[in-house]
Parts: C-alpha cells; structure tokens; sequence
C-alpha cells in the first residue's frame, strides 16, 4: 500500500496493515553454495515464487563439476570429466530448467578397449529387460566364457531388489559370489569404481547393487551415457539468468561468515565479508567438510554436536583427470573404458566438443582414473609418462604422435567415499538448527556421491523449506520407470 493511500486510515487501520505487510512478502531463502545442490534447490524455489539470493565463495558456479582456465596450459579443462546416465532424472530435469539440455550428447554404447587395441562393445538390442544387452555381451571378447557365466550369475543377484546396506563391503561380495579375476577386472570394477569413486573393498554391496540395478538392468534408456558438449561452467552459468529472471540474487565471491537466528523475527542474518543478508530459510548446500568448517559459526546445541561428530566420520575418495593435447588425432573414438590398466576412461574431448575446438589441429583427451588414492603422492610427470606409456598400448598412433601440453588435475575431496553403513549418519535435509536446511550429495538422498545424488539433495531441501512456508510442495521427480520383464518385479 502506497504512503499516500495509507494516510486516510486510522491506527488500527495502519496498524493491521503494518502486521500484515511481512505475510504479504514472498517467503525468502538464502541459499549457501553454488554447487549443483545449491543450483537446484535455488532454481526449484525461485520458480515456485520464493524471494532467493544464492551465495557462492567462488567466482563461478558448479562447484565441484566446474572448469577453470588452467594456468599452465592457458586451456579451460573441466575439474573433471563428468557423465550421467539416463536414469538421473532430476539432473536431467534441472538441465531442462536451465535450458542447457542441448548441451548433452547421449550415447547408447560403452566400447571397452583391451591393450593392443581389440575392442568389446556393450549396446542394447531387441530384447526385453533385463536381456537387453545380452547379445552384446556374449559377443564381446573382452570376457572369457567363465567370465561371462561369473558376470550373469552375479548380475541375476540384483535382478529381483538392490541388497539391503551391511557390514559387507563389495569385494567381499564378489568373493561370496565367486566372480573370476578376468569379472572382477574387467567388469566389475571399471563400472563401478567410476560410477561410485571408491575400491571394492571399501564399497557398499547396496549402493554397487543400485548402480547395476537401476543403470543396467531396469531399461535400456536408463543405461543412456550423457556427456556435456560445452565446458562444465558454461553449462551452469544460465543458473545467473534463470534465478534473476525469477527475482532471485546471485552472489559471487561471497562466503558468509556468520549465522544469528531471531526468535523474535523468525529471521536469519547471514553475515558475508561485504553485506548482511537476512532470510525466512538457510539452506546450507555445501559438501560435509564444507559444512563442518561453517559449524562454530551456527548455533550450538546437542543436535548439532552430533552433527559434527558424524560429519567426522565421512571421508574423501580422489578421482585424476590427466589432459593431454597431441599434434594430431590418436584415435576415431569418442569415449572408451580401457582395460588392464591404471588409466580407466577415455574421453576424446576433441570430438566431445567440437565447438570449443573448431578448425584447430590436432588431439585434446581426457583421462580419469577414478579413487586414484596412488596417484596423490606422484609427481605430474610420472603422472604423464604413465599415461602416455598406457595409452600408447590402447591406440598405437598415440606413440607417433607429438604431445603438444599437458595437464594433470588431483581433485582429492572429490567425492565422499560411500562406505559400507555410511547411510546411518547421513542426514535428513531438516538440520539442528530452525529453518535451516542441508544439501548435498552426502546428505540422506538414496543415491551415492554423484551429480544425481547432489541435485535430488537440493529438491529434498526445497520441499523442506517449502513446508516450513506452509505450503508444501513437491520437486522430486519420479523414477524412470522399469521396462520389458523388468515391470514384472517390485
């Protein structure tokens, strides 16, 4: 109500309006981290009409799936390669907000190269699921006969349910499930260590069983590999433009230092280096050791000492990215999972993004290697003349070619590593503390440390704050739902 409006009316009048006016604002949120769970409880929230201001330290969003322009090389490389699969469906579903589902090409064959280059290609057919990559599979020749009787015999376990968490760490499951060495080599492991970053033997048997279950038996879309076409921070930069256009606010390069809750106003104060922001909600969206280093800034009380002592309990898994550039192109692929080596993943980044590289010679690749914990303490040039020794034996022109540059990215917090029980301590989006909420993929989302797990975190977070609003609304996506004999089974 205007100024002038109101001076024709009584106290009581004004009185009412002044008690009325802070219902009549839109509910505010300050969101903390700019990360995928930060982005899309952000996005989630502006969209359903909540008043948001996003704070991230750095100067970019995206967090840990961002690119930088790295110093040695005067390249913009990603902090490492990142992929999802067509069963993210929340993912998928923040890209569509952003506008950027353009950005990822899909691809429905994994090539597995053997040393001296013989390839194995696992694709879907006519056959219903589960079977729908079995005739690509009993053709490949990466596997011997007893590997792929071991293989179908451990895959049938998880065909009926994903096994409840236990004590029992994966490798021990392999064992009890007697999977050859060429299985666990060849199969087993280069799936699942980079699906879920960590060694077998320090692995969830659930979480290897949901991997396998939801990404290779329930449907072949669900199997679909996406790998973004442009630089992971240009894919995330329409976050800017989606939240403002919606009222929203983001803060770059602003870590808040402090937390003070009102009784009295029910309100939040955010303190940054610069500014003072006040909020209805806090959703704190930060990876666990980011959250524990914010901790002495937030209230005290038992249920937050608790916190911090679970907090305590989780940690990392690193994953190495090695990028090289060569003189001219090393291999016609654009992706590939190579076998009997330290190196894991391919990615030909050349053709991955063409765009970014249009008219310039030569060959830019990715490697990973997924819970790299030997690599941590190794040099950048061992790290180097090792990949280029392994990837001379997968693509003989490798050893012809001139490597122009190279770089090699130890992201050593990359992900939290998803032990065996880890699911007892992690927690709900609801926090100690009043109006606060957590998110990330470390938070109890159902889903490991991935970029699915991250975003699910920040649409459970919305929906917390959406019912502390009162008015509870819904962001999770459901499912992709199972096909072929797969919908027979629970």
């Amino acid at each position: 109500m205007r100024p002038a409006a109101e001076a024709g009316l009584t106290q009581f009048e004004k009185a009412a309006v002044a008690y009325m006016q802070p219902l009549l604002k839109p509910f505010s949120v300050i969101v903390v981290g700019g990360g995928l769970a930060g982005l899309s409880a952000a996005c989630a929230l502006a969209e359903a009409g909540y008043q948001v201001r996003l704070l991230e330290k750095r100067r970019y969003l995206g967090g840990r799936a961002s690119s930088y322009e790295h110093p040695g090389t005067g390249e913009v490389i990603d902090n490492c390669q990142h992929v999802l699969l067509g069963n993210c469906v929340n993912l998928i579903d923040l890209y569509r907000r952003l506008g950027v589902s353009d950005a990822i090409r899909w691809f429905d064959r994994l090539t597995f190269v053997e040393p001296g280059g013989r390839r194995s290609i696992l694709e879907p057919s006519f056959l219903p699921a589960p079977f729908h990559s079995m005739p690509a599979f009993l053709r490949a020749q990466a596997f011997s006969f007893s590997d792929k009787l071991a293989i179908g015999r451990g895959m049938s376990a998880f065909v009926a349910r994903v096994p409840s968490d236990s004590e029992e760490n994966f490798a021990q499951w392999l064992s009890r499930h007697g999977q050859t060495r060429g299985a666990i080599e060849r199969f087993w492991k280069p799936v699942l260590v980079s699906a879920l970053n960590e060694d077998p033997d320090r692995m969830s048997v659930h979480y290897a069983g949901q991997v396998i279950r939801k990404s290779l038996l329930l449907s072949p879309g669900a199997g679909r590999m996406g790998v973004p076409a442009i630089p992971l921070s240009e894919l995330y930069r329409s976050a800017i433009d989606y939240l403002e256009s919606r009222g929203g606010h983001v803060d770059l390069s602003s870590a808040p230092e402090s937390f003070q809750w009102s009784d009295e106003t029910q309100q939040w104060t955010v303190a940054t280096p610069s500014q003072n922001f006040t909020s209805d909600a806090v959703v704190l969206a930060l990876a666990f050791e980011g959250l524990g280093k914010l901790l002495p800034s937030l209230p005290r009380n038992p249920e937050a000492d608790q916190l911090a002592k679970n907090l305590g309990c989780f940690g990392h898994s690193p994953i190495t990215g090695i990028h090289l550039w060569f003189d001219r192109e090393i291999t016609d692929l654009e992706h590939a999972i190579l076998l009997d080596a330290t190196i894991q993943w391919m990615f030909h980044k050349s053709r991955l993004q063409p765009e970014k590289r249009r008219g310039e010679p030569g060959s830019y690749i990715e490697l990973v290697v997924s819970a790299s914990k030997s690599m941590v303490e190794m040099q950048r040039q061992e790290i180097i003349d090792l990949a280029q020794r392994e990837l001379a034996e997968f693509f003989p022109l490798a050893a012809q070619a001139k490597l122009v540059k190279a770089a090699v990215v130890k992201e050593v917090r990359a992900t939290y590593s998803i032990r065996p029980r880890l699911d007892l301590i992690r927690p709900t989006a609801v926090s100690p503390w009043p109006r606060a909420f957590l998110a990330g993929d470390w938070v109890a989302t159902g889903w490991p440390a991935t970029m699915e797990g991250a975003v699910r975190s920040g649409y459970l977070a919305a929906e917390a704050v959406s019912r502390a609003a009162g008015k509870p609304a819904h962001f999770m996506k459901p499912d992709l739902p199972p096909t072929g004999l797969m919908r027979l089974l629970p």
